[in-house]
């Protein structure tokens, strides 16, 4: 089985800071030619900065993930400049959003979440599936990673727009892995629970929410660690990555008994820290269930 990241002709979105930037640099570490995007191009030149001192080969180039213009561009760009086509794309850009419920939210943050978190990621599988799918009909293997989050299938309460957002990066990648399949190009969609990221602070979130995702954030996995893990199973074909025991035990148990996962996670987020009381409600309810061991998917 080939090995996307060694040597790989990269592209990686969002790649200023965070999870990115350690796709950028591990991807350089492993021999690859990288092209840093990012709509911070001060950042992304950074981390161009970052890798050339490690010896590796890399440019920036601003993307505005939003905009399928900006997404061309950036692809003509990486096509120029690799003198052929990519051959692993990261699709990373990324915000976060939260803190709300339904019908608090500003349709703005809707609107800004799902264009950079989802637009970003279709407009960039868009772009970039066909031109990997051409280039393995000619022997080049590919490979897509889209990162999404344990979000996308946790739902958790107050969280929507940004849950919504990385749901439809789940499916969007589930439904291109089945376009791909059989054609050299694979497909990977990364959903790690916290990690040691900026994305709290530069995210639209109330004042509450970002105190608690602060605290929970400094008991996360490092972005190095992630990117790594994520790397090494895309080289294996793995779809689903998910780096962290607590995100496989979360989507074992969400397949498992939905309902009264869906029950617990929202008296857990009403009687919690985000919420207004200190006791679970009487009659409440709740079932305890043996479960089976989590299996490890993907990773």
């Amino acid at each position: 089985m080939s090995k996307v990241s060694r040597n790989a002709r990269a592209v990686v979105t969002g790649a200023a800071s965070g999870i990115g930037r350690s796709f950028a640099l591990e991807l350089a570490r492993r021999g690859g030619q990288v092209v840093v995007s990012d709509i911070d191009l001060v950042g992304a030149q950074r981390t161009v900065t970052a890798i050339e001192d490690n010896g590796g080969t890399a440019v920036a180039v601003h993307c505005d993930v939003a905009k399928l213009e900006s997404v061309q561009e950036l692809a003509a760009e990486a096509c120029r400049w690799f003198e052929g086509t990519p051959t692993l794309v990261v699709n990373n850009a990324g915000v976060g959003a939260g803190g709300n419920v339904i019908g608090d939210v500003p349709i703005e943050d809707w609107e800004w979440t799902l264009g950079i978190n989802l637009w970003g990621p279709i407009n960039g599988c868009h772009v970039f599936a066909p031109m990997l799918r051409r280039a393995a009909e000619h022997g080049q293997p590919g490979g897509i990673i889209n990162v999404a989050s344990a979000a996308s299938f946790g739902a958790a309460p107050r969280m929507a727009a940004y849950n919504v957002s990385k749901a439809g990066v789940l499916s969007l990648s589930e439904t291109l892995a089945a376009e791909l399949v059989g054609t050299g190009v694979k497909v990977s969609v990364l959903c790690p629970t916290f990690v040691k990221t900026g994305i709290v602070e530069s995210g639209r979130i109330n004042a509450k929410a970002s105190a608690a995702a602060s605290r929970l954030m400094q008991f996360g996995m490092s972005p190095d660690k992630v990117a790594r893990i994520c790397l090494d199973s895309h080289d294996r074909g793995g779809l689903y990555v998910m780096p962290q025991v607590d995100a496989k035990i979360g989507w074992q148990i969400k397949r498992t008994i939905p309902h009264t996962y869906t029950r617990v996670v929202g008296l857990l987020e009403r009687y919690g820290p985000l919420g207004g009381d200190d006791s679970l409600p009487a009659g409440s309810d709740i079932e305890l269930v043996e479960m089976p061991a989590p299996t490890q998917e993907g990773n």
